[in-house]
Parts: C-alpha cells; structure tokens; sequence
C-alpha cells in the first residue's frame, strides 16, 4: 500500500512523528483486507494489536511517497503475528513486528476460517 506524508503526520522539523509509522501500518493491515472484500471488523468480532516491536531506521518526511508491505510470520488460532515495513524508493525505513489478537464480545476467540484462510496467503 502506498502512503503520502502529509504535513499533518510531522512534527515541527518535517519529520513524521513517530507513532504516525504505527497508524500508516494500520492502515495497510486494515487495506489488505478492504482490498479482498473483507473487513478486519465484524460487528462484536474484530481483530486488536496486543503487542509490538518496531524499529525506526530513517526518517520519513513531508510530500515522502512510502510503500507499506504486510507479511504474516505466524498464524495460530486465535492470533496472528505480522511483520510490517515502510521503506521509501526501496529504502527500509521502518519496520514493525505485530500480534494482533482475534476477539469476539471482547474475548479471545478463534479466528474464523475465511479470515485464517485470507491470511495464510501472506505467510
């Protein structure tokens, strides 16, 4: 998924603040399934992040074009961790492990099998 920093997502100097690397990768997770006729976001059943490890490498700034590529590492039955990067012109500049957690009435629950299936095909 391709981003534009705009100037809302920079700190005073032009450089992209640093949770906004957070938000362009929600975006993307969200995307890739907008993109397949799904939604991340099903009425009482919805996906969270539970934990994160990012790494930021190089500053991204104002009017940058940022590509985000989202990889599945690990799919279990009630989770999934994804690795995250966020490079601009091939140049890694930030990059992020996340486990997201499935949840149905805001407990842990298994991961439906259309959703596990559309997932498996990031691993």
């Amino acid at each position: 998924m391709k981003v534009r920093v705009y100037y809302e997502d920079t700190d005073v100097g032009g450089v992209v603040y640093h949770s906004n690397y957070i938000n362009f990768c929600e975006r993307a997770r969200s995307e890739m399934f907008f993109q397949h006729g799904l939604s991340p976001h099903q009425e009482n059943e919805f996906f969270v992040a539970k934990h994160l490890e990012a790494n930021f490498i190089k500053p991204a700034v104002f009017a940058d074009i940022l590509d985000i590529d989202t990889k599945v590492i690990k799919l279990k039955n009630a989770s999934a961790v994804l690795h995250q990067t966020i490079t601009r012109d091939g140049e890694k500049l930030f990059e992020m492990n996340v486990t997201v957690a499935y949840l149905k009435n805001k407990r842990p629950a298994k991961i439906p099998d259309n959703m596990k299936e559309f997932l498996s095909r990031y691993l």
